[in-house]
């Protein structure tokens, strides 16, 4: 269990915004599980020297909404994006070595493969501008950082 600031559920995902007490990397995370389109998309606030070259962190998987409880399954891919400048496709070897030990179907990856691609080419449709993307969607998402925010 952890510590969480604030919970907020819209008809299309939920965001989440909590510490992350002794993490030497951050000290803090923001995310959106957006479930239609099966993805995480997280903001880390990175401590001092630990800063990486990202403004978004997506993490593909299956994201289901429950009555109270939502839950979540990582697909190992990963997409680090930056804002008008592009993104890079993560742990495909993560990927491959999940279906080579069963921990995934062939098919489930293949949709994560395909969940990846999908996003890549919204992404690259709005200038790698992850917010703005997601508002042509209907889901125009909120962060702690109102200078992210205004990206949008």
């Amino acid at each position: 269990m952890r510590a969480v600031d604030v919970y907020t559920v819209e008809r299309w995902g939920l965001y989440m915004a909590r510490p992350t007490p002794g993490r030497a990397q951050f000290h803090y995370l923001e995310s959106w599980l957006l479930p239609s389109l099966r993805l995480r998309a997280t903001v880390f606030h990175f401590n001092p020297g630990h800063e990486r070259d990202q403004d978004y962190y997506l993490d593909v998987g299956d994201y289901t909404a429950g009555e109270k409880v939502w839950h979540s399954e990582d697909h190992y891919l990963d997409l680090v994006v930056r804002t008008g400048a592009g993104a890079e496709l993560c742990d495909v070897d993560e990927l491959l070595t999940a279906v080579r030990h069963n921990l995934l179907t062939p098919e489930t990856a293949e949709r994560a493969v395909q969940t990846a691609v999908t996003a890549i080419d919204g992404l690259s449709r709005h200038d790698y501008d992850l917010n703005r993307w997601l508002s042509t969607l209907g889901m125009p998402v909120t962060w702690r950082d109102s200078r992210r925010a205004n990206r949008a």
